[in-house]
C-alpha cells in the first residue's frame, strides 16, 4: 500500500514482491477513483492531483513492474472504468483520464508483447464497493440511484466485488495467455457498445 503520487512506490512494491516470491509474474494496477464533479467545477489543483495519481501513478507502477519481470514475461492489468468507452455522469475527471490510460495500455501491449508481457484493461461497471456506495450517496438519493442503474443493467443488479475479482484473476492467469491489448468490461451488460 502507498500513495500513488509517491515517486518510488512502484519500485518499492516490485521489490517487496521479488523479496517475498523471488519473481514477479503479474500486477493488477488499481488506482481508485478520482473525485466526482462536473468538468468545469474541478479546480486546477484537483485536475493536477487526479493526473498525478490516476494517470502518472499508473505509469510509474507499470514501469517498475515491467522492469522487474523476468525473461518469461508476465501480465500487467489496469483496473480502469467503463468511462474508457462512454462518459459516466458526474465523473468528469475519470471521463477525461481513463480513456487515455486505456489507450496507453493498448500501446504498452504493442510495445511489450515481443517480450512476452501482456497488458490489458478491466472496465468495471456498477460493482457494489464502498466507492460506488459513496457515489450513490452523493446523489442525495442513494436508494433511488441504485434502482435506476439496476434497471439499465441487463442483469438487473450491481456486480459483486468477488465477481470482478474472478475476472481479474482470470486475466492475470495463464488461462488468458493469448489476451493482450484488450479492454474487458465487467459490467453486467451496462455498456451499450461492443
Amino acid at each position: 500500500p502507498g500513495d500513488l503520487a509517491e515517486v518510488g512506490l512502484g519500485e518499492r512494491l516490485a521489490a517487496a514482491a521479488m523479496g517475498r516470491y523471488g519473481r514477479l509474474d503479474g500486477a493488477l494496477v488499481s488506482v481508485g477513483g478520482p473525485p466526482p464533479g462536473p468538468a468545469l467545477s474541478l479546480d486546477d489543483e484537483t485536475w493536477r492531483s487526479v493526473f498525478e495519481t490516476v494517470y502518472l501513478g499508473s505509469v510509474r507502477i507499470a514501469r517498475a513492474v515491467v522492469s522487474a519481470m523476468g525473461p518469461d514475461g508476465g501480465t500487467l492489468a489496469f483496473v480502469l472504468s467503463l468511462s474508457v468507452r462512454q462518459p459516466v455522469d458526474g465523473l468528469a475527471s475519470s471521463n477525461g483520464l481513463r480513456p487515455g490510460l486505456g489507450m496507453l495500455a493498448k500501446t504498452m501491449a504493442d510495445e511489450l508483447g515481443p517480450q512476452g508481457i501482456r497488458v490489458l484493461g478491466l472496465l468495471p461497471g456498477r460493482v457494489d464497493t464502498d466507492r460506488l456506495r459513496e457515489i450513490d450517496q452523493a446523489s442525495g438519493r442513494p436508494k433511488k440511484q441504485r434502482e435506476e442503474f439496476e434497471k439499465r443493467i441487463p442483469l438487473r443488479r450491481y456486480g459483486r466485488p468477488e465477481e470482478f475479482g474472478r475476472v481479474a484473476a482470470f486475466a492475470l492467469s495463464p488461462a488468458a495467455s493469448y489476451l493482450t491489448g484488450v479492454m474487458i468490461p465487467v459490467d453486467g451488460g451496462l455498456a451499450r457498445g461492443l
